[in-house]
């Protein structure tokens, strides 16, 4: 499995209207098994992207999907950079789901967009 961890900063008063648009298309993701957006308790301008795919070829070829690239196009404006980011490899756990299960890589196509 492939893994991602990553801090995503947005223009002020934005969080909410990014997070949307991350989790607009989260179903459907040929090889990822999660995709969590979470708000930075400590930042009201950062959230924090968790995901998990079967391979980081999978997680590669998310980002040429029609849906991901009208997701990256739409929150490029509000995004104002980017924090850390880890790559793991997830190995289990609960709340994992299987293969062919929903989540998306849009978060990262927009860091791999932009950076």
């Amino acid at each position: 499995m492939y893994g991602l961890i990553g801090k995503m900063k947005c223009t002020p008063g934005q969080q909410d209207y990014l997070i949307s648009i991350l989790l607009e298309g989260v179903s459907g993701m040929p090889g990822c098994l999660s995709y969590v957006v979470a708000k930075d308790p400590t930042d009201a301008d950062a959230i924090w992207i968790t995901e998990a795919w079967t391979s980081q070829q999978a997680h590669k070829d998310s980002l040429s999907l029609p849906s991901v690239q009208a997701a990256i196009a739409k929150a490029r404006p509000i995004i104002a950079g980017f924090g850390e980011r880890f790559e793991t490899q997830p190995v289990g756990g609960h709340g994992l789901v299987a293969a062919g299960g929903v989540a998306n890589g849009i978060a990262n196509g927009i860091a791999n967009g932009i950076s």
